[in-house]
């Protein structure tokens, strides 16, 4: 679900790192499978993601 989202923003790990304010590592974790993120954070992540896409679109 992370990846997904860090995909429609078309942004790198980093980037997407740098502008969420979520270390590197823990995205890395999060796509990989190594550790899944808490519900709350995804649903707050796509909140935020799809706000973000609609303003720039």
């Amino acid at each position: 679900m992370i990846k997904k989202l860090r995909e429609l923003t078309g942004l790198s790990q980093q980037a997407f790192s740098d502008k969420y304010e979520i270390p590197k590592r823990t995205i890395e974790d999060w796509e990989r499978g190594r550790r899944k993120p808490p519900e709350y954070v995804v649903k707050l992540l796509e909140r935020v993601v799809k706000g973000d896409i609609e303003k720039e679109g």
